[in-house]
Formats: structure tokens, sequence, C-alpha cells
């Protein structure tokens, strides 16, 4: 056992968007003008940086969880995990698992109680994707539900919760359209992971339908859901700065389009190729569109 491997088992790099997903969103709602408006004061930063501290940290119990149940497929997929190298034992991952979870429980609870139900919620759902009785991973529709409704819906929502109440129409579509994307876009991470999910019964989309089918399932996912701004901007329901969120969804519906040629263009890599191309930018994009909103919105200030 390592402290090196304690590391590697909360997978640091999948922190990032958590946590200035959650910042980003927090700012957002800062900017507005739904709930009145606000001063962006020290205490209120507190809050926000606590917020997202506790987002990234249940995001750490996510990955141990998912590493914890997934040992078997991992051996096949994912060799050098700290479970499989036994870099970490059983007992200390778990240990670690529900002190991360704690963690961010109790960090949540300092923010607000609002927060702190939407923390218990998606603690419940990040344990149901890896971790029986329900394992959603098992099935490609399940799981991709299972991926989205935390990182994209939920993580928008608890953002906006730390600073305003979450019962306006415009949080709701912003969740909506990281649901979509996610919903689509978390399956780049199974064309690589195929042998082992199949061998142990995980039917994810490029199982079922093989890549080329798997791959135009998912390319529609990358485009349509930043074209859906442009909707919210015409209905109204979006109250950013109308240019900045304009230009901001063009910028992500063309990088979306050119995502999916880069997923188009050799499906087959995907499958031969656990760092293709597709995955660093489809992260780059989840981070980018987060900050573009926190920016348009802050505009109006």
């Amino acid at each position: 056992m390592s402290f090196k491997g304690y590391v590697k088992l909360a997978r640091p790099f999948t922190l990032l968007a958590p946590f200035f997903g959650f910042i980003c969103f927090a700012l957002v709602a800062v900017g507005s003008p739904e709930g009145g408006q606000m001063e962006l004061t020290w205490d209120l930063v507190v809050k926000i940086l606590l917020g997202a501290l506790a987002a990234a940290t249940l995001n750490m119990g996510s990955n141990a969880v998912n590493q914890i149940f997934d040992r078997e497929i991992d051996a096949v997929n994912k060799p050098t995990r700290p479970l499989v190298t036994k870099e970490v034992g059983l007992k200390g991952a778990a240990i670690a698992c529900i002190f991360f979870y704690l963690l961010a429980m109790g960090l949540a609870l300092l923010v607000g109680m609002r927060f702190f139900y939407i923390v218990l919620i998606t603690a419940f759902i990040t344990y149901s994707y890896s971790g029986p009785p329900l394992r959603t991973k098992r099935n490609a529709f399940t799981a991709n539900f299972t991926m989205a409704l935390p990182r994209g819906g939920l993580l928008i929502i608890a953002g906006w919760s730390a600073v305003k109440p979450i019962w306006f129409a415009e949080v709701w579509f912003i969740a909506g359209v990281f649901f979509l994307f996610i919903l689509g876009a978390s399956t780049t991470k199974d064309f690589a992971d195929m042998e082992g999910d199949a061998k142990y019964g995980c039917r994810t989309l490029p199982v079922i339908f093989g890549v080329r089918r798997a791959a135009w399932i998912i390319a529609p996912f990358f485009v349509i859901p930043f074209g859906l701004i442009y909707l919210g901007l015409s209905l109204g329901i979006l109250r950013g700065q109308v240019l900045a969120l304009s230009i901001l969804a063009g910028i992500l519906v063309v990088w979306g389009a050119y995502i999916v040629s880069l997923i188009l263009r050799d499906p087959d890599r995907l499958a031969t190729e656990s760092n293709h191309p597709s995955w660093k930018h489809m992260y780059l994009l989840m981070i980018v569109s987060q900050i573009g909103f926190a920016f348009s919105y802050l505009l109006l200030g």
C-alpha cells in the first residue's frame, strides 16, 4: 500500500470537471437575474469553494466505488489500476471510499441543506452505477443515464443551489443541456473497454451494437444539446448575456461536430486506443462550456 496508490484511486484528473463545474454554475446563479441580483461577497466565495471541494470529493468516492466493484473488468481493461496492481488493498479502498463520501457530505452541510440533499442523491446514484444490487452499468441505457444525471444535470443544479433556490426554469434548462451531452458522450469511454465489459456482463452500447453503430448513435449528442442554447435564448429562458451565449453555443456546436468527425472517421480506433483524441476533446469541451456559461452570466454584473 502507498500514498501514490490512493492518489491513483482518487483519479485526480477526473476531479477537474466537478470542481470547476460547481464553481462555474454557482457563478451563473450569481449573475442570473432569477431570484434577485446578488453580490459576490467573500462569505459567498468561501461557500462556493467548499461546495466545489465537496463535488470533487464526492467524485473521488465514486471513482473508488467503481474500482472496488470493477476489479475483474479492470484486470482486463485497465491493468494499471491500483486495486489490480495491489498498490491499494480492498479494505483500504473501502475505507477510503467511505471517507470520501462522508467528507463530501460534511462539506455539503457547511454549504447548506439544499446542496446537502443533492449530495445525498448523487452519492446514491454514483454508488448504484457500480455497486450492487442495482449496478446500473450492466445495461447501456441505465448506465448512461446514471452517468449523465450526476455529472451533467445534478452538477449544474448543485452549483446553483449553493447560491439560490433551484426552482427556476433556467437552471433546469441548463442542466438538461449538459445532461443530454453526457448521456451520449459518456459512451466514448466504453469503446476501449469492450473486451472486459463483454466478458463480465456489462452490455454497453459498443458491446450491444458494435463499434460503428454505437459511434453513429452517440454522434448527435455532441452537437444537438449545445444547439439548444439558441432555443433557450429565443424562449427567454436563458438570461445570460445574449451575444456571449450565442458565440459560446456556436463554438460548442462546431467543436462538437469536430469531435463527431474524429469518432466517425475511423470508429474502430475507438476500440483499440484508450486515449483516443475524441476523449480529450470531449473533456476539454466540457470544461470550456462550463467556463463559457459563467463568463456569459458574469458579464451581466
